[in-house]
């Protein structure tokens, strides 16, 4: 990942659903002047992410939360209805906004695009997680090996905020 602690969120576009509606919104507009986590993914449905990465985050939100953190955001190559639905059924309510990056313009501008070709999925993101204060990154953990969710998981950024 190029993105690195200090640096600016990049300007891009991204998706999220508004009233079932796909809407484009520049990321650091959505992600605003708050401290703030964000947390990437391969994939909405995939294994590791619904088994372990969003449930975590759905579990610890509020922990999360009295530790300063004013939102959580995850993100994912996935179209918006994609990641709405998979929001829906890990029941994240309130708790997490789920973002869509379909055509990597995020993921590529930080640089976590991963290729998952061999496996059918094309070009995602790497698995990571960071903290962010008035759109600069003040901590980023990234994952090895996407399978891997410890560094990024919900209770591995409980430990450095």
């Amino acid at each position: 990942m190029k993105l690195k602690i200090n640096d600016q969120i990049p300007d891009t576009e991204i998706f999220h659903l508004v009233d079932g509606e796909p809407q484009t919104i520049n990321i650091r507009e959505i992600l605003g002047d708050s401290k703030i986590i964000l947390f990437g993914l391969p994939g909405a449905f995939t294994s590791t992410c619904s088994k372990l990465h969003l449930p975590g985050y759905v579990a610890n939100a509020e922990k999360i939360k009295t530790k300063g953190i004013d939102k959580i955001f995850c993100i994912s190559v996935n179209d918006p209805h994609v990641m709405n639905a998979w929001g829906e059924l890990n029941n994240v309510e309130n708790k997490i906004t789920m973002l869509s990056d379909p055509y990597l313009l995020f993921t590529k501008a930080i640089g976590a695009e991963v290729d998952r070709n061999s496996k059918g999925m094309g070009i995602r993101s790497n698995r990571y997680a960071m903290v962010i204060e008035n759109l600069k990154v003040v901590n980023v953990k990234v994952e090895q090996e996407t399978k891997q969710c410890g560094l990024s998981s919900a209770e591995g950024i409980l430990d450095i905020i």
